[in-house]
């Protein structure tokens, strides 16, 4: 089983700014996105019922992005997304965009995201648990944590 997941979005108009540049806020709906692939990947979900009153979730402990260079309206990004860290009841991702720019990959972006494995119930507050083994089988986990 690989440790990458691999992922292409086109930046829509509704994406970026006034400038026709991808707005910020856009690299964490594009990280999300490629989440959910990425749990699709491998047969499960982002919210999957877990009994009759009770959903298994990944809420977000913290998001970040780097920026270094501009992405346009129309253009193909590539979402590579690494599991750094497996941790007893959470995820560390990282995110690496590029562009695809006469034949070279050119970095654009890197995020991260680490979201913890919690039971969620109407009316009561999320319960962070260990990831239930069955899907922590499933998920790989980058060797060395290090940049690809």
């Amino acid at each position: 089983m690989t440790a990458h997941f691999v992922t292409k979005r086109r930046v829509e108009f509704s994406d970026t700014d006034m400038a026709g540049i991808i707005h910020f806020a856009s690299y964490y709906r594009y990280m999300e996105e490629a989440e959910h692939q990425f749990f699709r990947s491998l047969g499960l979900s982002v919210m999957q019922k877990h009994d009759e009153h009770t959903v298994l979730g990944w809420p977000r402990v913290s998001a970040n992005c780097t920026f270094s260079a501009p992405a346009r309206f129309e253009d193909v990004l590539k979402i590579c997304l690494t599991v750094e860290r497996k941790g007893v009841k959470s995820l560390t991702m990282r995110y690496d965009f590029s562009l695809d720019q006469e034949g070279e990959e050119k970095r654009i972006a890197t995020g991260r995201m680490k979201i913890a494995c919690c039971l969620c119930r109407h009316d009561q507050p999320l319960e962070s648990i260990p990831i239930p083994a069955d899907i922590d089988q499933l998920i790989p986990e980058s060797e060395d944590g290090s940049e690809s």
